[in-house]
């Protein structure tokens, strides 16, 4: 039985190397109707390290046939269930990525990995702690590959901030303030409604693992720090009865960081407000996500300074598809994630036994720490109080 593969926090220069031939990958979910099928299928693909092969991309055979038609997948083969494309497929796979609702990926995982299959599985990794527990133990009995997307760390001006803090640019960091507001279920114009799973919130609200999973990702990234405690407060807005549409949560974290956390889908005049800023004792920044390739740095005089990709410091962390100028955005993101879940898969391959994550990578630990805190957050809403993380 080999280790299974964990997110680690070392720094590695990132590989962007072609690969002699792109790795083979396999799709359950993500069909034409889907919130985030296409955008995995083009930033897969986008630096040739991936070729979707074959999926079982929906239950339903002419959504299942219209998405591989969609997609130009040669030799299209029908299934009738996920287990059976498994079975029928896995022999020709490098990997596969599981795009189903949350709700649905610890069992598609845990089989996953039962099959020594490679797994990437969108976020959030399961909708409860209990679910992600179920996945844990399938790795220590089988060991494996467990990649989670949490694509907004594949902006290179995100990795670039994450590097100016490592290098003590803005000094200890004091504070985190971060929000991803949007109108999703107040936005009078919206066609249709949201799909019936994000209408029912369990152990953990959906709107947590829609977007506060990508703020605990994003704040670990940058920081390093991990939460300690948290207290919340939930609220409900929208039309959609039963369910939570805006939260705060505020945590302590390790080396006494404070952190502000803001997610909404109640907020006019928002499609996707991703902000981060960061507070140290010698300088603060600032990214927002609508204009990516800038990075706002201010130092101990209050002077500001705007960077990009072609001034940023950090050369390393910049991917370079098209020249600065031509700004980067959520696809070129995701691709960047792609290229280096490819690049530690490729590594894995060749020493499994010696194989951790890089800097760039997360796998079940960073995952389930953000489950649990989000847990947490839930508890504390109802009890109106502060409650411990670890």
């Amino acid at each position: 039985m080999v280790g299974y593969a964990q997110g680690g926090w070392q720094m590695s220069k990132q590989i962007q190397q072609p690969l002699a031939q792109p790795l083979k990958l396999g799709v359950i979910g993500g069909g034409v109707n889907s919130a985030v099928g296409y955008a995995h299928y083009v930033a897969a693909q986008l630096d040739n390290k991936w070729q979707i092969v074959s999926g079982f991309f929906s239950r339903d055979p002419s959504t299942n046939r219209q998405t591989a038609e969609e997609w130009h997948i040669p030799d299209f083969a029908q299934y009738d269930s996920w287990q059976a494309y498994i079975q029928a497929e896995k022999q020709n796979l490098d990997a596969v990525v599981v795009l189903s609702p949350t709700p649905k990926h610890a069992e598609m995982v845990c089989y996953l990995i039962e099959q020594e299959i490679p797994v990437i599985c969108e976020k959030a990794m399961t909708a409860n702690t209990g679910d992600s527990l179920k996945i844990k133990h399938a790795l220590d009995q089988f060991g494996g590959f467990l990649a989670i997307t949490f694509n907004y760390s594949g902006y290179s001006m995100v990795r670039e901030l994450k590097k100016r803090i490592q290098d003590g640019e803005l000094g200890k960091l004091l504070q985190i303030q971060i929000e991803m507001p949007s109108d999703a279920f107040i936005n009078q114009m919206a066609q249709g409604k949201p799909q019936d799973w994000r209408l029912a919130d369990g152990e953990i609200p959906t709107i947590l693992l829609d977007l506060a999973v990508h703020l605990h990702h994003l704040i670990g990234f940058v920081s390093k720090k991990t939460p300690q405690k948290v207290m919340a407060d939930f609220h409900h807005f929208s039309k959609f009865d039963g369910i939570i549409d805006d939260a705060y949560i505020w945590g302590s974290y390790s080396d006494d960081m404070k952190a502000s956390i803001w997610l909404s889908k109640t907020a006019y005049g928002y499609k996707n407000g991703l902000n981060i800023r960061v507070f140290g004792d010698q300088g603060s920044a600032q990214w927002y996500q609508e204009t990516p390739d800038i990075l706002k740095i201010t130092n101990r005089e209050s002077v500001e300074m705007q960077y990009n990709r072609g001034n940023a410091l950090n050369q390393d962390s910049i991917v370079e598809r098209f020249k600065p100028g031509h700004p980067t955005g959520f696809v070129e993101a995701f691709a960047n994630l792609y290229s280096d879940i490819a690049d530690n898969l490729c590594r894995y391959q060749s020493q499994p036994e010696m194989f951790e994550f890089d800097e760039q990578v997360f796998g079940w630990d960073h995952a389930h720490e953000g489950l649990m805190m989000l847990k947490k957050a839930t508890e504390s809403s109802k009890k109106g109080c502060w409650v411990q993380v670890d």
